[in-house]
């Protein structure tokens, strides 16, 4: 109301407080601690299995706050927590690194949102980034709690841990002398103690705080989570019909009129369209496909603006809204269906990379999204979309993750080359700037190239693994899998940069 002050950041945020949270108990914080030496330990020499151990640690932490806190499991947070462990299955499997950030940052908004809980808009898409703004809230929870607690055990345990500190002061100072002053004594120091890399020690440190962390703000949003559900968003101002109707009814007609056209070119006019134009097809289906897409994304976002001003005063306006919103969806989807013809035909013609299969995905699930808009229009209740277009992008990265992008592109340029091959063996390529880049997610099907394509694509795979040394728990199928192919069958003058390899394919030194 006018005069009216404006709420303050504090009183929209006070709306949304738990109800009550439980204390930080010593499981908790021992649980949390032992993340961060965990995640310190095993994080430090790459994504892999480590993913799942550190992931597992957290939720035991947050187990425990749970169960204190006397939160139940309910449907949702399963299908959220099986998704989120989907996910950190992708860096285990596969050794692209695009992948494996995607699937490692949905699982962390995924373990948010099983946590938070949230049905509505407003529920769901402030519960994702939640872990954002927890650490220093967990951090000052979990001192306020243990500080001035009675720990079980605390007169036997403390003197314990005093006298293990001072004897390890002892023999980290007295082994340095000896060892320094007889050989023989340095020798067996040396095997019996671990092999400590001053260097990188800094960077552990910096992932035992970043793993202590995380651990404890999941563990504090299963003590008491926010309820986002009730932050209240103020709907638009509503507008008159025409003023609201005849943009939108434009809009549906011009999108009415690209779907026509397209219809044409499917029905046999594309030789019309394409001399009329002057490109030819490669370039009729490039330069469409980006155009598209981001008229793909713009659409949702007049969706959503015209859904939040749309007149709903009568039953006659929220049917207004429902048909004309609805009609621009599903002329959306024509747009969705062109873009992805296009770039199917653009792959056809010129082969896959990792930019285009991204965003053939991205728009088959904008595609979906539209459906599902369509579908919500069609009910009187739309409460389930909200978690289902999340369940849906999630789904997406999860699927992305685990069918292996590099594995996918290098074997659609593999099958292109061979059959290019069988019909004109004179006019076969590929393109070795495009795949000789890809990770070891890349080598079953790179194996199959005919010298010098073969050695030439796998140079870089080959100098990259042989380069690296990981331990078990920070490597990967893939890359296993690949060290034993190139163990088996070596490329052709990997020692000397693949330089002869690649020029015996064709590849200029300035490609490279």
């Amino acid at each position: 109301m006018p005069g009216t002050p404006a709420p303050s950041v504090g009183t929209w945020l006070r709306v949304s407080d738990p109800e009550r949270r439980s204390g930080a108990t010593p499981r908790v914080v021992l649980a949390a601690l032992l993340t961060g030496l965990l995640t310190a330990w095993l994080l430090f020499d790459g994504l892999g299995v480590n993913l799942l151990v550190c992931g597992g640690a957290t939720a035991v932490g947050a187990g425990f706050a749970a169960r204190v806190a006397g939160r139940r499991i309910r449907p949702w947070t399963a299908v959220w927590s099986l998704l989120a462990l989907a996910l950190l299955v992708v860096p285990a499997w596969w050794d692209a690194g695009w992948p494996a950030l995607l699937a490692a940052g949905g699982a962390l908004a995924l373990a948010s949102l099983a946590l938070h809980g949230g049905r509505r808009w407003a529920g769901v898409l402030f519960a994702l980034p939640g872990l954002l703004w927890q650490p220093v809230p967990a951090v000052r929870w979990a001192l306020t709690s243990v500080r001035g607690r009675q720990l079980p055990g605390r007169g036997r345990i403390v003197p314990v841990l005093k006298a293990l500190a001072v004897a390890a002061v002892l023999l980290t100072v007295f082994g340095l002398l000896f060892a320094s002053a007889d050989a023989a004594m340095a020798d067996l120091l040396g095997n019996l103690s671990p092999d400590l890399d001053l260097g990188r020690l800094p960077g552990r440190a910096v992932l035992f705080v970043l793993g202590t962390a995380t651990a404890l703000g999941f563990a504090h949003m299963a003590a008491g989570p926010r309820r986002w559900d009730r932050t209240v968003i103020q709907p638009g101002r509503e507008r008159r019909r025409l003023e609201w109707a005849l943009p939108l009814v434009a809009l549906n007609l011009m999108f009415g009129v690209f779907a026509v056209i397209q219809a044409v070119v499917v029905l046999g006019g594309a030789d019309a369209v394409l001399s009329n134009t002057g490109m030819s097809r490669s370039e009729y289906a490039r330069q469409g496909f980006w155009q598209l897409s981001v008229i793909t994304v713009l659409t949702l976002v007049v969706v959503a603006v015209a859904k939040r001003w749309a007149p709903r005063t009568t039953a006659a306006d929220h049917r207004l809204a429902r048909i004309l919103l609805g009609l621009l969806c599903l002329l959306a989807l024509a747009v969705v269906a062109s873009a992805l013809g296009r770039m199917w035909f653009y792959v056809d013609a010129s082969g896959l990379t990792r930019l285009r299969l991204w965003v053939l995905v991205v728009e088959v699930w904008l595609g979906v999204v539209f459906l599902l808009l369509i579908a919500a229009g069609l009910t009187r209740r739309a409460g389930w979309l909200p978690r289902v277009v999340v369940l849906s992008g999630m789904l997406t990265v999860a699927v992305y993750g685990l069918m292996g992008p590099d594995a996918i592109v290098a074997e659609q340029n593999v099958t292109r080359y061979e059959q290019a091959l069988r019909t004109d063996p004179h006019g076969a390529a590929i393109d070795l700037r495009n795949v000789r880049r890809l990770s070891a997610d890349a080598v079953p099907a790179l194996e199959r190239l005919p010298e010098p394509q073969r050695s030439c694509a796998l140079q870089l795979i080959g100098q990259e693994l042989e380069g690296e040394s990981r331990p078990w728990y920070a490597t990967n199928l893939a890359a296993a899998r690949a060290r034993g192919i190139l163990a088996q069958r070596p490329p052709v003058d990997s020692t000397a940069v693949g330089r002869t390899a690649c020029d015996r394919a064709g590849l200029a030194y300035e490609d490279l």
